[in-house]
């Protein structure tokens, strides 16, 4: 049924949601991504930081992120253009080879983030990969989900 499917209009094409009755409220988003990394990649692991000739990966990986979440709309078709109030990217180590990048958004508008998250999630994870594919193309990304929404018509929270 195509009804069901927001972003297309009652002849099955696409549109973009019409947000002029919603109500603004606060909304946030959180996302994730992971990259698994090969030993190799790991030695190189400083502290909190991986360097590579390119520079510190975490870092970069950040303002990359930062930078994709207020572009979303470009990169999208059928998303609105955002003014972010906030992105916060957070990266972490999880056991042996595995990196955690968490995406958090938030804005008070008519419409959500949850894409903006994803979309910082996923060029920072994109950002690690072309940082370290010099060291190994055996680096996977994966998972790059919704955690978490608020604000809107329903919260969610991945359980």
């Amino acid at each position: 049924m195509m009804g069901d499917f927001s972003h297309l209009d009652s002849e099955g094409r696409p549109a973009m949601v019409n947000v002029g009755q919603k109500n603004v409220t606060h909304r946030t988003a959180r996302a994730q991504a992971l990259i698994h990394l090969p030993d190799e990649i790991m030695a190189h692991f400083n502290g909190n930081e991986l360097m590579t000739k390119k520079g510190g990966v975490f870092q970069t990986a950040i303002l990359a992120g930062i930078m994709a979440s207020k572009r979303t709309g470009d990169l999208i078709p059928l998303c609105h253009p955002l003014g972010l109030e906030n992105c916060h990217i957070d990266i972490q180590i999880s056991g042996k080879n595995t990196m955690i990048i968490i995406a958090e958004t938030s804005i008070t508008a008519k419409t959500g983030v949850e894409m903006e998250a994803l979309t910082a999630a996923s060029v920072a994870a994109l950002t690690v990969y072309d940082m370290c594919k010099s060291m190994s193309h055996d680096i996977v990304i994966s998972e790059v989900k919704l955690l978490s929404k608020t604000g809107g018509k329903h919260d969610y929270q991945r359980g």
